[in-house]
């Protein structure tokens, strides 16, 4: 067993439970699985040893800045599941009972969140819609990850959830000017944590948002 700790090397400062990780093992096959039928993921990804750093352990380390005291987590477009899948399997092996609402407006993409969702035993609910039509949300924690732009995402949370905790976006190479840019229309509270998965990349966990007059 110790095989699998192994395989998540980025992760040893974490304290990640193996139950947890066994559950990451599992997720990872039946998404490979998936991957055959529908595209979730680049092909070449899904048969990759990076997809373990690319898509899962980058969607664990999120996991500081999810607030757990909250009823609902929202992952506002899931895609595969990164991160609200591997959010829930984190939680789950904690015994948290917050439930993750996973949107997604993909007939295939909902079916194959349900599906994981229930093999592993998850505390989900899968949304098939578009998020920008859903109205009056209240969530703890909103997490965007891939998702749209920046100033889009801040937008759709001002407009589209009557009440949250905090906002987590994932930020790619281009990230500070995109951030310094947002900041000229947008006023925030913000703290950065750098990604542990790529040297580039850093993560935004964002409060307090109001849209500049």
């Amino acid at each position: 067993m110790e095989e699998i700790f192994k395989k998540y090397p980025l992760l040893k400062d974490q304290n990640v439970p193996r139950e947890t990780l066994i559950d990451f093992e599992l997720f990872l096959s039946i998404l490979q699985r998936g991957n055959e039928e529908i595209n979730i993921i680049s092909k070449e990804t899904a048969k990759n040893e990076v997809i373990r750093e690319r898509h899962i352990i980058d969607s664990a380390q999120i996991i500081d800045f999810v607030d757990l005291n909250s009823n609902i987590i929202t992952d506002i477009g899931s895609g595969g599941g990164m991160p609200g899948i591997i959010i829930s399997i984190m939680i789950k092996n904690q015994k948290n009972l917050s439930k993750v609402h996973l949107y997604e407006k993909s007939h295939h993409k909902s079916s194959f969140l349900r599906k994981v969702s229930r093999n592993l035993k998850l505390n989900t609910e899968v949304i098939q819609e578009n998020i920008f039509e859903a109205q009056n949300l209240d969530s703890g924690t909103i997490m965007a990850r891939a998702f749209k732009p920046l100033p889009i995402i801040l937008d759709l949370v001002c407009k589209n959830f009557s009440s949250y905790k905090n906002l987590i976006v994932f930020m790619g190479k281009n990230g500070e000017k995109v951030l310094e840019e947002t900041l000229i229309n947008w006023d925030f509270d913000f703290e950065k944590k750098k990604s542990i998965t790529s040297k580039d990349s850093f993560l935004l966990n964002i409060k307090n948002i109001k849209k500049k007059h």
